[in-house]
């Protein structure tokens, strides 16, 4: 008798005996201030930006050096500077984390002008990148960031390349693929990969633009998780446009996972600040494709 009650209340409660992919990590400093507001069922929010609170409140050189309180620099022993031959290229990248067997894998793909620098430097965007190095690290994951030709086919196909070749020693993983800006492009591209949507957990769109062959994509027939975060004031890709975007595949797909945060009168570069990794990720993978 017991036993049928304990059976009861766990199928009454499945996320309880859920564990989530990734535990607290610096929740506290990371977390979304406010919300002003939320459309679309919840699935649109809009959370208060201040620039003196969240740079040169967060920040001891602003835009350059985070306060020490939002960096933990013990995740540099498990960095890696590494170069990969994959599809005929070498392609220079980082590593973090558990290179085989990773319990996920994620990849950060920069804008015009960036390098696989950037997604590793441990006090710009006010620590934020540590903090998913921290998370990969903690949480038995794989953290990427890498080099890539250019935003195009060529440079898809580099990408492509670097991830069939971790995700083949962690084939349970998987793949979370983060674009800033003009990098959204590959994400894009990677959304009808045959050899990558397949595995992907969810795409992160952070400043970026929109691409409506994703409507008829690999990604979008698995509604695989979408994440828009974007600056409202954003002057390089209008906010509305990408929150129109948005809609058209809740419109299309009804029910869709697909999750839109601006961050009003925040500018271009304020989604990869202030987006939080782990609320994502664990949404994500709790609205995993099945």
């Amino acid at each position: 008798m017991r036993v049928g009650l304990l059976a009861a209340l766990v199928l009454a409660f499945p996320a309880t005996a859920r564990a989530e992919l990734l535990a607290p990590f610096k929740d506290e400093l990371f977390a979304y201030p406010a919300r002003l507001g939320e459309a679309d069922g919840g699935a649109h929010v809009t959370v208060d930006y201040r620039e003196m609170r969240d740079i040169n409140g967060r920040d001891e050189i602003p835009e350059r050096r985070a306060h020490r309180r939002y960096v933990d620099l013990s995740a540099r022993r498990a960095q890696r500077d590494l170069l990969a031959r994959a599809g005929g290229v070498q392609i220079p990248h980082f590593a973090v984390g558990k290179a085989d067997g990773a319990r996920f894998i994620m990849i950060y793909l920069h804008g015009q002008g960036g390098s696989r620098r950037q997604g590793v430097d441990d006090f710009t965007f006010g620590g934020n990148f540590n903090r998913i190095k921290n998370l990969a690290v903690r949480n038995g994951g794989l953290y990427l960031t890498t080099d890539f030709t250019d935003f195009g086919a060529r440079g898809a196909g580099q990408v492509a390349s670097l991830l069939a070749l971790y995700a083949g020693k962690s084939p349970n993983a998987p793949l979370f693929v983060a674009c800033g800006s003009m990098g959204g492009g590959l994400c894009w591209k990677l959304a009808d990969d045959p050899s990558i949507a397949p595995k992907l957990g969810g795409l992160l769109l952070l400043g970026s633009h929109w691409d409506e062959g994703f409507l008829t994509s690999r990604a979008f027939k698995r509604k695989v998780p979408v994440f828009f975060g974007h600056g409202g004031a954003d002057k390089v890709f209008p906010a509305q446009r990408q929150e129109a975007f948005f809609r058209s595949i809740l419109a299309r797909s009804p029910g869709y996972p697909a999750r839109f945060v601006r961050f009003e009168t925040g500018s271009h570069g304020t989604p990869i600040r202030m987006s939080d990794w782990r609320d994502t990720l664990n949404w994500m993978a709790r609205n995993a494709p099945r």
